[in-house]
């Protein structure tokens, strides 16, 4: 998926943990089949899964995620990973890798929940509690998404040369041109920062409920409309609307967690076409739902 992309197959992962953790070695690796695009994720026996960055991280790096992961737990109503330790580089493996606690469940899906007015309510417990957590003086960090929309321009413009066989290009340059001109957002609040599907987990014996939040490595201050882009990977309008109202927030709020949608899913359809089709499908999903949004039409 990513040029200079580390791979790491079980008999490297059991060398691994053989050195530098030889109190989990001997637990049974199971490969996880995931749609995500920064680590390898492999099992270690029921309770625990080890994460191999896809592309070089220092430990420090996964120190900082660690320490975000701990704050996510303290704030989420739902189960979230748990750091247990963080691995330096070696020469075997040349980036820091870690351990966290497994969690249970299905990645929810953005085409068959795209009416679950239930999770959509899950959600809005989520944004909440994170909403509710203190930002002790912090801003946001300049990393990714949930600062100045029109700081991501350049990127935006490359996606959409790049995207005539996937969507409606003249109409979402329109729609960018829009969007990225919304004021900022006056203050932040704490944002889960990638409420993306694949993040979401669903109990496994079915329903619509949510019991997990993954990859919570990036939480911290950010835009409040960050974490709005989850009505837009997820839902069509009528539970859209749902989320809206539960949430309660400004138009121009609304806009903004369009916006950052529409940024990030840009970049997912050509970017993942032929490495990651679960990913491409969600971008393309997305851009359909943003496109055909009766108050975003009348923007342009």
């Amino acid at each position: 998926m990513h040029d200079g992309e580390l791979t790491v197959d079980d008999t490297l992962a059991d060398r691994l943990l053989a050195r530098d953790a030889p109190d989990l070695h001997g637990r049974p690796l199971r490969r996880v089949p995931a749609a995500g695009t920064v680590n390898t994720i492999v099992r270690l026996g029921d309770d625990l899964v080890a994460r191999f960055p896809l592309l070089p991280t220092t430990e420090q790096q996964l120190r900082r995620e660690a320490a975000a992961l701990h704050e996510f737990a303290e704030a989420t109503p739902f189960a979230t990973p748990v750091p247990v330790r963080v691995v330096p580089p070696s020469t075997d493996y040349p980036s820091a890798w870690s351990v966290q606690t497994w969690v249970p469940g299905r990645p929810a899906d953005p085409l068959a929940h795209a009416d679950a007015a239930d999770l959509a309510r899950d959600l809005v417990a989520l944004i909440r509690a994170l909403r509710a957590v203190d930002v002790a003086g912090r801003g946001f960090d300049g990393r990714g998404r949930g600062g100045v929309l029109a700081d991501h321009d350049e990127w935006v413009a490359e996606c959409l040369a790049r995207s005539g066989s996937l969507f409606d290009v003249a109409a979402a340059t329109a729609l960018w041109s829009e969007l990225r001109s919304l004021p900022s957002a006056e203050d932040v609040v704490m944002s889960h920062r990638d409420l993306t599907p694949f993040n979401l987990l669903i109990a496994e014996d079915g329903g619509t409920r949510l019991v997990g939040v993954l990859d919570g490595g990036d939480v911290g201050p950010a835009d409040p409309a960050l974490d709005l882009v989850c009505a837009w990977h997820l839902f069509d309008a009528p539970v859209r609307e749902v989320l809206r109202d539960a949430v309660d927030v400004g138009t121009t709020t609304w806009l903004r967690g369009a916006a950052w949608a529409f940024q990030q899913a840009a970049g997912l359809g050509w970017y993942y076409e032929r490495s990651n089709p679960a990913m491409s499908a969600l971008g393309r999903t997305t851009m359909r739902r943003l496109l055909a949004d009766a108050d975003l039409r009348r923007l342009i």
